[in-house]
């Protein structure tokens, strides 16, 4: 049979019209299977992701706190007597020692004064002599009867009063001797001196004057503050007497103080307006490297048990204030998981709760996650290298 194709009026078509009319066609059914496949729904994509076990180990960081370095001890040096600088006896900044002549003032007054209270005691020495001897006489009589007791009474009185004023001006001695010794100004314990703030010939007024500065220099102290939380630890601290190791350590910068400090004391009290506390360590200075009003950074090491768990910190995601991890479940699916995380170390971080040893989570590729995303675990490349060495 043979099938003749006819135009839309009605004519034959023409024999080279057929070849373009079957391509149109076979392209129609072409694209009406292609459409059918597009409507296929498709296989989610595994998303290559590296992983980790879980594992617990010790963990040690270090906290930093700023704190300033002070003397143990530290006197402003003031004169007692008034008068005027006749001497400095030593050179500004150098190390002093304990009763060393520092300044000298003027004392020809107070010798003085030291010369006429001598001399008064020697007048109350010779009054008391003579009362002495006019009570020996008026007893002596009294018992022959020959005077009057008033007379006697008087003479007793006369006496005390002489014993009075001789113990007066032995009394007036000693103050006036304790002047003249003030007129020297001496280091009241070894350490280092500053610069003077008076010169030879300055007038200087007692009580009131500062001459200059000693402060302790063998052994110097660090304050700093901690939250009140941590009491209980720093207490813990002093009871184990932690010294001479490296749990305490001075930087300034990046440079470490070689010498390790100790814990010596916490402060009476809390601070009610800033809720912290003061720590003090000490700190040895034999190289006289450290001075009074240095600021640096405490760094107090912690160890933890050996039972924490420890993960690279680009593992944990945010969420609205809560962090999260992907956990390896059944089927290569990933399962989002909250996290209790903990201090930060280096490019690590403590997990308080949430994972277990043996869990399996994702380190890389956790940006492209979501829940029950399915994943294809990719060979470490960290842990591969480092069996290779």
């Amino acid at each position: 049979m043979i099938t003749r194709i006819i135009s839309p009026n009605n004519t034959p078509m023409l024999p080279q019209l057929r070849p373009l009319l079957a391509s149109a066609i076979l392209m129609v059914v072409l694209w009406s299977c292609g459409q059918k496949e597009q409507q296929k729904p498709t296989q989610p994509q595994e998303i290559p992701v590296t992983v980790m076990d879980v594992n617990t180990q010790t963990a040690t960081y270090q906290d930093q706190y700023p704190g300033t370095v002070i003397a143990l001890n530290e006197v402003e040096l003031r004169p007692q007597v008034s008068g005027f600088i006749s001497g400095v006896h030593f050179k500004d900044g150098a190390r002093v020692k304990k009763g060393q002549l520092l300044y000298s003032i003027d004392a020809q007054l107070y010798a003085a004064n030291y010369d006429q209270a001598v001399a008064a005691l020697h007048v109350q020495e010779a009054n008391l002599a003579r009362a002495q001897k006019d009570a020996d006489r008026y007893h002596a009589l009294a018992e022959n009867d020959a005077v009057a007791t008033q007379l006697v009474d008087n003479a007793e009185a006369a006496l005390e009063v002489a014993r009075k004023q001789t113990e007066a001006a032995k009394a007036n001695i000693k103050a006036v001797q304790t002047n003249v010794r003030y007129t020297k100004v001496v280091a009241p314990f070894s350490g280092t001196i500053g610069i003077s703030q008076v010169k030879p010939g300055s007038p200087v007024t007692a009580g009131q004057t500062l001459l200059n500065t000693v402060s302790t220099d063998s052994q110097l102290a660090v304050d700093f503050n901690v939250d009140q939380k941590e009491i209980y630890r720093f207490t813990q601290l002093i009871q184990d007497n932690k010294a001479a190791d490296s749990t305490f350590t001075l930087a300034f910068g990046k440079q470490v103080y070689p010498y390790p400090g100790k814990i010596a004391l916490l402060d009476r009290a809390v601070d009610s307006q800033t809720g912290t506390i003061k720590v003090r360590l000490t700190f040895p200075n034999p190289a006289n490297t450290l001075r009074a009003g240095m600021t640096g950074n405490v760094l107090v090491r912690s160890d933890t048990n050996n039972n924490a768990v420890v993960i690279p910190n680009k593992a944990v995601t945010e969420q609205l204030g809560e962090f999260f991890v992907y956990v390896i479940a059944d089927s290569s699916k990933v399962s989002q998981r909250r996290i209790e995380t903990g201090r930060v170390i280096g490019s690590n971080i403590i997990v308080e709760e949430g994972l277990n040893k043996g869990d399996k989570i994702v380190v890389e590729g956790v940006q492209n996650l979501k829940e029950g995303s399915k994943v294809s675990i990719q060979a470490n490349k960290a842990s591969n290298l480092a069996k290779t060495k």
